[in-house]
Parts: C-alpha cells; structure tokens; sequence
C-alpha cells in the first residue's frame, strides 16, 4: 500500500511541476521532485533515515541541475517589440 500511495503522490507531483517554464520554477520543481525521489530510493536502499536523508539531498541537488538546465529557451532572446499595428516582432 505504501508503494502505491508513493507512486501516486509521484505522479501528482510530476504533473504539478509541468508546467512551470523559468528556470528558477524549473530548478525548484526539479529539487523537489528529486528529493522526494531521493528520499525513497534512499530509504529503501538502506533502511534507515540517514539513507533517506541523503538521497534526498542528492536528489535535490541532481534534480535542481537538470530541471534548470531542461527550460525553454526563448524564441527571442534579445526581447520583442510591436509595431504600429500591434504585430508582436523579435528584435
């Protein structure tokens, strides 16, 4: 049951972070995530708190490095304008 109730909040997680498109969001949602992950692959692999403790620390980090680095980029990365009619042009 705790295997379930674990994937479950995993998933409900993963989908709360889709969404998010900075890289700061994105860093955060990774450390999240990867220290929920971390935790239990940690705690399961030793059986003890230290164990999860420091796969979630590892997760964290890992997880905040690859969230940030996974962001959109910008399709205009020198900043937008709009004309006189309001068209929206890259610079």
């Amino acid at each position: 049951m705790w295997t379930i109730m674990t994937a479950i909040a995993a998933s409900t997680l993963m989908l709360s972070m889709a969404a998010c498109t900075t890289p700061g969001e994105r860093a955060a949602g990774g450390a999240v995530l990867g220290s929920v992950t971390g935790a239990a692959v940690g705690g399961a692999a030793t059986g003890r708190t230290s164990g999860a403790l420091a796969g979630a620390a590892v997760g964290a980090a890992g997880g905040a490095i690859v969230g940030a680095s996974t962001a959109p980029r910008s399709p205009c990365p020198n900043g937008t304008f709009r004309d006189a009619s309001g068209n929206l042009f890259c610079r």
